[in-house]
């Protein structure tokens, strides 16, 4: 059983044991975007991700900006924090098949960006069915920020999408993006799935944007306070695997 990291104890025995349920957002009153704060804290397209599927022809994972929203040149020093602001927070080192993290906390607890950067996709529907496609729409509700470092982070499972939190919106690290949720395949547990991954223009698919790199190590130093930056190993994983057209075998 992968290793914890984080103060909750009950949310990973949930994970285990609750079966596999068509989950429903949390009742919680809609947010306002919020500036920047230097102590946030914050997940997959489904938690963990279904079986791979391709996407069914014209299905939209996200309402997505431009393709061309690819930054041109990316800015190295730029604030990170943690994207759960919550007072506990638990996530696994690990993941179910492929790199992403899945963050424990209370359905409602605000979700914020990363660092800063313009809004890249965003889904305010929930279209998952147990019964139909299970890449394209694992994540539910769903917010992407394309950084400035030129870094994707992707949130899903909200219960909500801030008011004003759309593709080509400008937003800051620490700025309210949402709440935590438990829709698409969250199984009823409230979680955020967080993913790092290039942006892609042109070819994006949902199994890069739910995690190409392994997020605990950034996660780690952003909850301490330290500015560790991904740039460098997307940059990396990008030259090495460019933008696959389908998702591998493992996931």
């Amino acid at each position: 059983m992968p290793r914890l990291i984080g103060y909750g104890r009950r949310r990973p025995v949930l994970l285990l044991l609750v079966p596999a349920l068509v989950a429903g957002g949390c009742a919680t009153s809609r947010p306002t975007a919020v500036g920047p704060s230097a102590a946030a804290s914050w997940s997959s397209p489904g938690g963990p991700e279904s079986a791979a599927q391709p996407a069914p022809a014209g299905a939209p994972s996200a309402s997505a900006a431009s393709p061309s929203a690819a930054v041109a040149s990316p800015r190295a020093g730029l604030p990170h924090v943690f994207p759960v602001r919550a007072s506990k927070a638990d996530y696994h080192p690990t993941h179910s098949a492929y790199p992403g993290t899945d963050i424990f906390a209370d359905c409602g607890e605000p979700v914020v960006s990363v660092t800063d950067g313009v809004v890249h996709e965003v889904s305010r529907v929930d279209r998952f069915t147990r019964d139909g496609p299970k890449g394209p729409y694992n994540g539910g509700l769903s917010v992407s920020v394309l950084g400035d470092d030129g870094v994707r982070y992707y949130g899903s499972h909200l219960s909500v999408v801030a008011t004003g939190v759309d593709p080509g919106v400008r937003v800051r690290a620490g700025q309210q993006l949402g709440l935590v949720g438990r829709t698409g395949n969250a199984n009823d547990v409230c979680h955020l799935h967080f993913g790092i991954s290039p942006p892609c223009p042109g070819r994006d698919g949902w199994w890069i944007r739910r995690g190409v790199v392994w997020p605990a190590k950034y996660l780690d130093a952003w909850r301490r306070g330290v500015n560790r930056e991904p740039a460098a190993e997307v940059r990396a994983w990008h030259r090495k695997n460019g933008c696959p057209a389908a998702p591998s075998p493992a996931g």
